[in-house]
């Protein structure tokens, strides 16, 4: 059995219900603005598909850590695939002139998807501060070759 942690199959099952209904809104605010109707050159549509670009790819990697780790709570993966697989890159900010030529609800949408990354950027980072032992960080691993080469 797995170590008791805060982030419950059911929490992990719950925001993972929530990214979806998420991604859903982002599709459809974002896939039909960009139409090959509106001129490339517009900067609307610069704006719709560079903002829908990075909103989607957010709440993409949202989801895929969330689905990584229901499947590690669910004893699919191991510590260490998860500790490899499971990590949610850093958000990319919208561009505030672009963000301006959104209309308020597609703003409201992404600063949505913004408030999401960042809820699972804190539990990713508490979840691996207090599952990855310090003896197995890189630093030392780098200080346990270190002493290792100086003793030769």
């Amino acid at each position: 059995m797995r170590d008791a942690t805060d982030i419950t199959a059911l929490i992990a099952e719950e925001l993972y219900c929530e990214a979806n209904i998420l991604a859903d809104e982002v599709r459809a605010a974002f896939a039909p603005a960009a139409s090959e109707l509106m001129p490339v050159e517009l900067p609307l549509r610069r704006a719709l598909e560079c903002e829908g670009l990075k909103t989607t790819t957010r709440i993409m990697h949202v989801v895929a850590w969330l689905l990584n780790h229901r499947a590690f709570l669910a004893g699919q993966m191991s510590d260490l695939q998860w500790q490899r697989h499971t990590v949610l890159p850093p958000d990319r900010a919208p561009v505030a002139e672009m963000m301006d030529l959104l209309d308020l609800p597609t703003q409201s949408l992404v600063a949505e998807t913004q408030r999401m990354h960042a809820r699972i950027a804190r539990l990713d980072r508490e979840y691996r501060a207090r599952r990855i032992p310090p003896s197995r960080t890189i630093g030392s691993i780098h200080r346990r070759l270190d002493r290792h080469f100086a003793q030769r």
